[in-house]
């Protein structure tokens, strides 16, 4: 019989889409860049502002779950500041011409995100564990 879906697996599977959705959305900035300017093609589909759009809806409903639902069981404050600040980079993003502003700040704006994941992933191991090892203060 396959393994038995508990709460646990599926946020700790939430939190590794979390990752890789992050590492997708930093390359296709960075594939942008490098197709638009360089190349000189591929901006309306790439650039196109409903890809962004979505990817922050899709980035903010991931995240709140996972890491709202990690805040839950292991009351550390880390991951989820973390990743907040991580989408209010990409919030500022959608604000700003597209270009390397924006991809900067995309970039920034994910690699908190994905932070926070990996953050809420430790946090979320050590809770389960019991480990005294794994307490810190410094976030909470």
């Amino acid at each position: 019989m396959g393994k038995a879906f508990t709460t646990t697996s599926i946020r700790g599977r939430l939190d590794r889409v979390g990752i890789t959705l992050s590492a997708l959305c930093a390359v296709h900035c960075l594939a942008t860049i490098v197709l638009v300017s360089a190349l000189g093609f591929g901006g309306e589909l790439f650039a196109n502002p409903i890809i962004h759009e979505a990817g922050l809806a899709i980035a903010m409903i991931v995240a709140a779950v996972a890491i709202g639902w990690g805040a839950l069981r292991h009351r550390r404050a880390g991951p989820f500041v973390t990743a907040m600040t991580g989408l209010t980079f990409m919030g500022g993003a959608l604000a700003v011409p597209h270009g390397v502003e924006e991809a900067v700040l995309t970039i920034i704006g994910v690699a908190l995100v994905s932070l926070g994941h990996i953050l809420n992933l430790r946090a979320c191991r050590c809770a389960l564990s019991g480990v005294d090892a794994c307490t810190s203060d410094s976030d909470r």
